[in-house]
């Protein structure tokens, strides 16, 4: 490894490695002993990135890039951006996520290192479950990944998924043909300019066939780091909240505004990991 950094905020470390573990593409990324590695674009040059997650400490090594290159990815990926104590002093006297900031004062929102995969991967995590979009994104990685440092795969390019046929991701990924031809949508459109990190993402994202609110919102969260966006229609979020609908979910969530995206991973993480 080229290049290290050591940054030192209040971070948890335990759900966001909870989280790597659940959403981690077999061969993309590999999570073990607090450590997440992977291929990661810094700069023009594909670097392997490893980050250590521990207790208020988050260390990065990689192949290639500089010191700069490294702050900036940590900052974006781990979140380490937000003033957490804004997030506790907004939700102490809230009956529902008081008692959860108070357990977890250091949780921080997970970004994506790489927006185009990350709105790849949530197509394919609709309406299944993390373990089947996990297998999914794997076949798709390797299929269109290219060989990358350290013996993992480089994620498809847009430019990649957009040259190859609907009915051949159909076959190789074996998913639904219109889960296909979502993913071939969203493919010709970052290859034709949509910028995922860019304003009226949104707008963009829910006009394409097969990607709709909760597909949008999910993104708007994790790859835009809005801070107010909440998948009011997601299931793990209706349940933790013992409500039925998403009307339900945005008519409670009003309250939590402008924070509702550390409201959802609050919730998330009570709900959906054993820690």
């Amino acid at each position: 490894m080229s290049a290290s950094l050591i940054l030192r905020q209040p971070f948890d470390p335990a759900p966001a490695l909870a989280s790597l573990v659940a959403h981690a593409v077999p061969g993309v990324e590999v999570v073990d002993a607090g450590t997440v590695t992977r291929v990661v674009l810094l700069g023009d040059r594909p670097a392997l990135v490893a980050a250590t997650l521990g207790p208020d400490r988050v260390a990065l090594r990689a192949s290639a890039g500089s010191e700069a290159d490294l702050s900036a990815l940590a900052v974006a990926w781990f979140g380490l951006a937000d003033d957490l104590d804004a997030v506790v002093g907004a939700f102490a006297d809230d009956e529902v996520l008081g008692p959860l900031v108070r357990a977890r004062p250091r949780l921080r929102i997970l970004g994506h290192p790489d927006g185009f995969e990350a709105a790849v991967t949530t197509v394919l995590g609709q309406q299944v479950s993390l373990a089947a979009a996990r297998t999914f994104g794997g076949r798709l990685a390797a299929a269109y990944g290219e060989p990358g440092p350290g013996g993992l795969t480089a994620y498809p390019t847009p430019e990649r998924l957009a040259a190859v046929d609907p009915v051949e991701l159909q076959s190789v990924v074996r998913i639904t043909h219109s889960r296909a031809r979502t993913l071939h949508a969203l493919a010709r459109a970052c290859a034709d300019g949509l910028d995922l990190r860019g304003p009226g993402t949104r707008e963009h994202l829910v006009a394409l066939p097969g990607i709709g609110p909760w597909t949008a919102d999910y993104l708007a969260l994790r790859v835009l780091g809005d801070r107010d966006a909440m998948p009011v229609g997601d299931l793990v979020l209706r349940r933790a909240l013992g409500v039925g609908s998403a009307a339900d979910v945005t008519r409670l969530a009003e309250r939590w505004r402008p924070l509702r995206a550390y409201a959802a991973v609050h919730l998330w993480t009570s709900a959906a990991y054993a820690l």
